[in-house]
């Protein structure tokens, strides 16, 4: 029996819908290598961001906490205005995911997104990761590799360099190279494979020209895209999770590597969210429940289709549990690991997740099948195994309820920092209108 710890490989997209896999229900356009992914391993169905933004959810993944625990946690997110404030960073105590697993033997690399801290006061390198490519803030042209506030962005370690290419493409073959590099070495390794797909600025190699143009203008964030173009992102991604897959396989490491693969936030305006109302920065369904995956052939049985209730940070707890790390009394987690349900065959349990908003004064809690969600001063009560849409309000039906999931809420709130007083930036979403 293989004893060695295992390699991991957690991989992110950004800003894709629960239903843009087409195993899980995407039917203008196919994801064959991460649909056998999820053949090879477990599918979830009820898997949720820690946030509808990608800044928070990503402090989550890294401290397997809820973010709102840090004050970089409840920034709605992280801007370019931000760079040089202090506090706008994970803590350089606090451990992380990369940072405890470096300490138990691992090699650790970010290849892609960060977004949870800049330059000159934070880095990858400086939370536990030894090597990182790719970006700092929040997005990057796709060919032009201009970021946040119009700069460039785009870093081998800390240095900032200039790579030609499709982002998607660049970040494939590094994440290729490194799986092939690390094969002979006696560590595990551990790759953070953080895509920038499917976020804004939306281009796609078959439209590189209009790409270029329409970066170096740096428009409005609702100018561009398409949902062919969309399309073809996704799949460009999807065709780059397959190269990894295949440098896995041809490099006799796949059987002993923990695959797994989430998305930071529920999708934006060409994903498809269904059957979910709301999208990303929404405490609606849309806007919280994303694809997951988790595979590791040589410990989890094949073709699992789970109907777990987990979150983001759940996927922390994982890695560190299959890597056999222990969580310190001082640092404790909120994520728990999922694997002895995969493994072990665990019976599914209830869980209660807690959320919250300073956009729209959101707040929800997820208790079971109910759910309350407040926006603004509206209450609802929904029972997701009657109406996912939530559609029907059952507070008035069940005052009950709806008073235990608030106290819930209240109690969960008061470990928390408080929201910050200044208000935050309003995106106009299309559920706005629900209200």
């Amino acid at each position: 029996m293989n004893t060695k710890k295992p390699n991991i490989i957690f991989i992110v997209a950004d800003d894709l819908g629960y239903a843009d896999l087409s195993c899980c229900g995407q039917t203008d356009f196919q994801t064959p290598h991460l649909d056998a992914l999820a053949a090879s391993g477990a599918r979830f169905t009820q898997s949720y961001a820690n946030a509808p933004l990608c800044t928070n959810t990503r402090v989550a993944l890294m401290t397997g906490r809820y973010q709102y625990r840090f004050t970089l946690g409840l920034t709605e997110p992280l801007r370019h205005s931000s760079k040089g404030d202090p506090k706008m960073g994970l803590p350089a105590d606090q451990p992380t995911l990369p940072s405890r697993l470096k300490d138990a033997g691992y090699s650790t690399a970010l290849i892609g997104k960060w977004h949870v801290g800049a330059l000159p006061l934070f880095s990858p390198l400086r939370s536990g990761y030894e090597t990182f490519f790719g970006i700092m803030g929040g997005y990057t042209g796709y060919y032009t590799q201009q970021g946040d506030g119009g700069e460039h962005d785009f870093y081998e370690g800390e240095t900032e360099v200039e790579v030609q290419g499709y982002v998607t493409h660049l970040l494939t073959k590094k994440a290729v190279d490194h799986i092939h590099n690390q094969a002979t070495s006696d560590k595990p390794f551990f790759i953070s494979l953080h895509y920038t797909a499917p976020h804004w600025p939306w281009s796609a190699p078959s439209v590189e020209a209009e790409a270029r143009e329409r970066e170096s203008n740096f428009k409005q964030h609702a100018d561009g895209g398409s949902p062919r173009i969309y399309a073809e992102m996704v799949k460009e991604m999807d065709k780059g999770i397959g190269q990894v897959v295949q440098a896995l396989k041809d490099s006799g490491q796949l059987e002993n590597t923990l695959i797994l693969f989430t998305s930071d936030n529920g999708g934006e305006r060409y994903s498809k969210n269904w059957p979910f109302v709301g999208r990303k920065r929404d405490l609606l369904e849309g806007g919280l429940r994303v694809p997951q995956i988790v595979s590791w052939p040589a410990k989890i049985q094949a073709n699992q289709v789970s109907q777990q209730v987990c979150i983001s940070m759940d996927l922390t707890a994982t890695c560190l549990d299959a890597a056999g790390v222990k969580i310190e009394a001082t640092y404790p987690i909120d994520g728990e690991s999922l694997l002895p349900l995969l493994m072990d065959k665990q019976p599914e349990k209830i869980r209660t997740l807690f959320w919250r908003m300073k956009e729209r004064e959101q707040r929800s809690v997820r208790s079971g099948d109910w759910k309350y969600l407040k926006v603004k001063e509206q209450e609802f009560l929904f029972d997701l195994s009657y109406d996912w849409r939530e559609r029907t309000n059952f507070a008035s039906k069940h005052p009950e309820i709806l008073a235990d999931l608030k106290r819930q809420w209240d109690e969960w709130n008061k470990d928390m920092l408080p929201m910050p007083d200044q208000p935050s930036p309003i995106m106009v979403n299309l559920s706005d209108m629900m209200w």
